[in-house]
């Protein structure tokens, strides 16, 4: 994951480095071969932690989402290379009160660094996830868009887990922060059979987590990441419990975004063709970690070495030689116009919604369900990844039928939040921008946001705008404009400087909130939402 304790601090390292890493340059005649190139990142939204698989002709991964739900997103692809978002693994936070903003809250916990594996035995898909330090979760599915279930919960907390599905269907967890573990599972995958630690980080080397687990050649792989700048594979002959040795994959490699981070703590995985790719995330704050992909070659002696293009990561390589896709995937920018009887998997909340107080069809209808002046407890708040590195999102908002007291909008949404949105106090509404929402490191509130622009809106609908600039290496400035005539669009109020801090985890997102001040019984309803890229 990307967070343990304060003493082990994940993000020391945000900004590249130029640097000696282990690493081979990309053949010359592996580019002049290749019929098409791809270009890091391959996915420029903030899903950090994946873990990455192949089944059959189709690539799956798992990212993080902590405090948003529904969780755990599988995206698909069928080249490594472009992705759409299939399903979510754990379709809602049931982990305690807090998850549903009730009493408490759960900014920066919930789904970090977890696992995504198959079972061919029985057709299965698996995720498995440690929440709040205090127990794993098991859920399972027959296909990524769900159902998904909860197949069990077990009283260990595997805190970044690998889980590997062995070439005999024995089940094995890789797991902890510095002190490396293995568990194995019972058959049905229920119970913990079996844990023993295998390895200790030397203290040269210092924090290792975020592990991954292979079975390649008859020898296991832990992949382990340094944070944030570091890549660490220990491996085994002699059986999943050890004992292992350890060596260096990469160490304060320059990354291919500017002005980003390493790429680290990802996965491996093998196409159909035998060939090895390593899908990594790279910090690019203030929209989030964004996935990266690199070819891996393999030593004689059986260690996976990051092809290199002048001894970086490279922003382009010689796309995959996989089959031809048997269709074109979802593309994760464009128009929805809530449709159909549920949210698009781009969608997640933040925290667990009030199910009776939204619905879809005919536009997404949001019904006040908090009463509130702070945004950061106002449950039902849509959100939805910006697009890098800057992407624009337009709403068409029917406020007609909120009541005095009710917010309502578009929001840049983080640790340090703006918004613009419709206001109705005394029976009169008015579009307005707010800044100065703002959360400490604990998750608690220290501002609820003020008022810095505003104009007069007449009838019941307007359209709100948000443009984000999320390239990494420095703040980035948010702008919001309306329109009335969804012709025209009017700036409103001064740029909004978007934070750059790691420590919140989770990046930028686009929001769509309606909440009470006064009394429930307000409602708005969002007929478009169209995310666009310049």
């Amino acid at each position: 994951m990307s967070w343990m304790q304060q003493n082990h601090s994940r993000r020391r390292v945000l900004t590249a480095a130029t640097g000696l890493a282990a690493g081979a340059l990309l053949p010359p005649e592996a580019a002049v071969a290749a019929t098409s190139t791809y270009t890091n990142p391959v996915i420029w939204q903030d899903f950090a932690d994946v873990d990455v698989i192949r089944v059959g002709d189709t690539y799956y991964a798992s990212a993080s989402t902590m405090h948003y739900s529904p969780g755990a997103p599988v995206l698909r692809s069928y080249d490594l290379v472009h992705w759409e978002i299939a399903g979510h693994s754990v379709p809602v936070l049931d982990f305690g009160a807090k998850y549903d903003l009730n009493g408490a809250r759960g900014y920066v916990r919930g789904i970090w660094a977890s696992s995504l594996a198959y079972r061919p035995s029985n057709r299965t898909f698996y995720w498995l996830g440690q929440i709040d330090f205090a127990r794993t979760y098991v859920y399972t599915a027959t296909a990524v868009e769900g159902p998904w279930n909860r197949l069990t919960t077990i009283g260990t907390p595997y805190y970044d887990a690998g889980l590997l599905v062995d070439t005999d269907d024995s089940l094995y967890v890789a797991y902890g922060n510095t002190a490396i573990s293995v568990a194995q599972l019972s058959p049905d995958g229920r119970n913990q059979v079996r844990t023993q630690q295998v390895f200790t980080a030397p203290p040269s080397v210092g924090t290792l987590e975020g592990s991954r687990f292979y079975k390649i050649n008859g020898q296991y792989y832990i992949f382990l990441t340094r944070p944030a700048n570091g890549q660490y594979v220990l491996k085994s002959s002699g059986g999943p419990f050890g004992p292992y040795t350890m060596r260096q994959v990469l160490l304060d490699l320059r990354g291919p975004i500017p002005g980003g981070g390493v790429p680290h703590q990802g996965g491996l995985v093998q196409t159909q063709s035998g060939a090895w790719y390593y899908l990594a995330f790279v910090d690019a704050y203030p929209g989030g970690r964004m996935p990266a992909l690199a070819p891996v070659t393999w030593t004689p002696d059986g260690w996976p070495v990051v092809q290199l293009v002048d001894g970086a990561w490279g922003t382009s390589y010689p796309s995959p030689a996989v089959p031809p896709p048997p269709r074109q995937v979802t593309p994760m920018t464009g128009v929805d116009t809530f449709d159909g009887t549920t949210l698009k998997p781009r969608w997640e909340w933040n925290h667990n919604p009030d199910d009776s107080k939204w619905s879809v069809g005919n536009g997404l209808t949001l019904r006040t369900a908090t009463v509130t002046n702070d945004l950061y407890w106002a449950r039902n708040t849509l959100t939805h990844r910006i697009q890098g590195p800057g992407s624009t999102a337009t709403v068409e908002l029917d406020h007609s039928a909120m009541r005095d007291g009710d917010r309502a909008g578009l929001a840049l949404l983080r640790d340090s939040s703006a918004w613009i949105g419709v206001k109705r106090d005394g029976g009169v509404s008015r579009v307005v921008m707010v800044t100065g929402l703002t959360m400490d490191t604990n998750g608690n509130t220290t501002g609820t946001g003020y008022e810095v622009a505003s104009a007069p809106v007449s009838g019941g609908r307007v359209r709100l705008r948000a443009t984000a600039d999320i390239r990494p290496g420095a703040p980035r400035p948010g702008t919001f404009s309306y329109s009335t005539d969804g012709t025209t669009f009017t700036r409103l109020g001064p740029a909004f400087s978007m934070g750059n801090d790691w420590r919140f985890f989770m990046g930028y997102r686009f929001a769509l909130f309606n909440h009470a001040t006064q009394a429930l019984g307000g409602a708005v309803r969002v007929t478009r939402f169209e995310l666009s890229t310049p």
